[in-house]
């Protein structure tokens, strides 16, 4: 008779360990930590998740499994791989960015925002998207969804006394639970037509389900994308976006628009190319049309942002994410045709970590921005250059990746490939709308950055730079030149073996 106790592998889930242990650390810490030295749970939560993302460098070479079935090692519910990787040292690097954003912001909102409680919901939100990657069974997957969503309501409603900011919590509470109610109910039909959670198990027994059950599993398939479309914001389930983003701390809607992201694509991708690649047939077009109507609504959307609108910057930006994260869905909806699966997921990835870099920076510079002018509109960026050279230069750089054009050229690479992925899988019609997509977004960047370089109106805002914010706003400048540079180093990290 087999044991049914098993080791479990420490080094392979250290990166989420970490930061879940580091956030109970500052939860714990901040019983006993005097009001003048909050900012030292800052500094603990910026450690944490910076040891975190080191603990990434021990699994490079190899990949490791943990919680398997007794008697079937080759069926695990976490592992370690190159794609696991990926998306792990996104999440956590952009969560370490995010962190070093909030230290300037939480400084700056006068205790309007509790300090433990936020360092604590930001780590338990890390935590739970750096274990989604790794989840190989449906339980996990969504458990993990869920440990990084929740803390993220009460991030967004998280400021004392801001009614904008409580009724974007609760309209993205709402919206996200229906979301993960009809998951949910999709995950149940499928366990009903296979009898497992294991992905790579319902793999196997979803091409064999009684001709019964046939609709009950096509069902679940539809009901399952649903919950993972809802958390990467495509449309129609979108609507809660810019309203969520403009309430939301700002470092709190940087982080929405990358991480956030970041764990419903991981998720559409585990259920589609690994759990659900017999129905190809089903979620390739669903997620086609979902690409391209997503674009699409985005970019319109931000195109008609206007400049002196109340926190109009934020919004735009919020349209932006809506539009961008129809160019994500473009790769996984190719893998449904393509025959090099790999290809188009690297493609998705590949994306994701530009985009994650880039808008990552954007979301800094208006932080920066927003420190002396609270509405945070898009004409008080008029004249930056005058004031903030540098910072200008770098908001313009990061702008033109996310358009695609030079000397953005790691965005103009992410784009080609995504395109690539399209045209090679026979979705030449997805590559024209999204042609069509990528010339409506360079009217609003490139408007966007001509007003840098404007002349200002009146004397020139005085930006203060604090050293968290300053550092922020250089890693991600840093990181967007050097991959503009060698573009190949994101298609040498995601030339993933995947599954």
């Amino acid at each position: 008779m087999s044991s049914l106790v098993q080791s479990v592998d420490w080094l392979a889930i250290a990166p989420p360990t970490i930061a879940a242990v580091v956030g109970l650390a500052v939860l714990v810490t901040d019983l006993f930590v005097s009001e003048a030295r909050k900012q030292l749970l800052g500094g603990l939560a910026v450690a944490g998740l910076a040891a975190a993302t080191l603990m990434l460098l021990p699994l490079l070479d190899a990949d490791r499994s943990t919680f398997c079935l007794v008697g079937d090692p080759g069926v695990c519910s976490y592992t370690v791989d190159r794609f696991t990787l990926v998306i792990q040292f996104l999440v956590l690097g952009g969560a370490l960015l995010t962190a070093l954003l909030s230290a300037t912001v939480l400084k700056d909102a006068d205790k309007r925002i509790p300090e433990g409680e936020y360092w604590f919901l930001l780590l338990s939100s890390a935590a739970g998207a750096a274990l989604l990657p790794a989840a190989r069974d449906l339980a996990t997957l969504v458990v993990a969804l869920e440990v990084a969503s929740l803390p993220a309501f009460a991030l967004v409603g998280l400021r004392h006394g801001d009614r904008k900011s409580s009724e974007a919590a609760l309209k993205f509470f709402l919206s996200s639970v229906t979301a993960t109610a009809v998951s949910l109910l999709g995950v149940s039909f499928l366990y009903a037509t296979t009898g497992t959670l294991h992905l790579t198990l319902i793999a196997e027994r979803v091409q064999t389900v009684d001709g019964q059950l046939h609709t009950l599993a096509q069902t679940g398939v539809v009901l399952t994308l649903i919950g993972f479309a809802f958390k990467t914001a495509a449309v129609p389930f979108h609507f809660w976006v810019p309203d969520t983003y403009v309430g939301a701390p700002l470092p709190i809607a940087a982080y929405l628009s990358v991480i956030g992201k970041a764990v419903g694509f991981t998720g559409l991708i585990l259920v589609t190319v690994l759990a659900l690649p017999s129905y190809a047939d089903v979620w390739g077009p669903a997620l086609a049309v979902l690409a391209a109507l997503t674009m699409t609504v985005g970019n319109v959307g931000a195109l008609r942002q206007q400049a002196t609108r109340a926190y109009s910057a934020v919004r735009l930006l919020a349209w932006s994410s809506v539009g961008q994260a129809g160019y994500l869905l473009v790769p996984i909806a190719a893998a449904a045709y393509s025959g090099d699966t790999e290809k188009s997921i690297g493609s998705t990835l590949a994306y994701a970590l530009m985009y994650g870099a880039v808008n990552l920076g954007t979301f800094a510079v208006a932080a920066l921005v927003g420190r002396t002018r609270s509405l945070n509109r898009v004409s008080d960026y008029r004249g930056l250059y005058a004031s903030a050279p540098l910072t200008a230069l770098l908001l313009a750089f990061f702008l033109l990746c996310l358009a695609g054009l030079p000397p953005g050229i790691i965005g103009l690479f992410a784009k080609v490939t995504v395109f690539s992925a399209a045209v090679d899988a026979g979705l030449g019609w997805l590559a024209v709308v999204m042609a069509v997509n990528v010339v409506i977004a360079l009217v609003y960047y490139l408007r966007w950055t001509a007003l840098l370089f404007r002349a200002p109106e009146g004397e020139p805002a005085e930006h203060r730079f604090p050293v968290p914010l300053t550092a922020a706003i250089t890693l991600t400048g840093v990181l967007g030149i050097v991959l503009s540079g060698a573009p190949q180093l994101i298609l040498r990290l995601t030339d993933t073996a995947l599954f």
